[in-house]
């Protein structure tokens, strides 16, 4: 169990496929604030479908997309 396993579970349960999430908002889905350990806990992403495709310092964005099941 990571900390951010509730993003995770919120990210797989979005149907709408690639989408972004300010830093803010990530924030509050997870409970925890955004910070640099973040690189280190996205590759648990993949075993919910959704890899983080671009993380945007500057507009404080993460873009998540969809992993085509083959």
């Amino acid at each position: 169990m990571s900390k951010y396993d509730q993003l995770w579970r919120y990210i797989a349960n979005n149907e709408n496929g690639d989408f972004a999430l300010t830093f803010e908002q990530i924030g509050e889905i997870a409970g925890v604030p955004l910070d640099h350990s973040f690189l280190r806990y996205k590759k648990e992403l993949l075993d919910y479908g959704f890899e983080v495709e671009k993380i945007s310092l500057k507009n404080q964005v993460v873009k998540f997309i969809k992993i085509d099941e083959q």
